[in-house]
This record gives C-alpha cells, structure tokens and sequence, in this order.
C-alpha cells in the first residue's frame, strides 16, 4: 500500500467519523425528546 493513499484517505475517514459521530449524537437526543413527549 502507497503511503500516499493513507496522506488522501486518513483526512476523509476522519472527516467520516466525525460526521457520523455528530449525526449520530444529534440524532440520539432528538429520539430521546421525542420518546419523553410522548
């Protein structure tokens, strides 16, 4: 494997994580609100 694909892809795996994390995070409390208003 090319350590230059590693230098292009570890920002975008990064990138990836992060947004995942954050979506997954935001979308948990709006699950919780929605179960607590019901």
């Amino acid at each position: 494997m090319d350590w230059r694909v590693l230098i292009v892809l570890a920002p975008l795996i990064i990138a990836g994580t992060w947004a995942i994390f954050n979506i997954g995070a935001a979308a948990l409390r709006q699950f919780q609100q929605f179960s607590r208003e019901s």
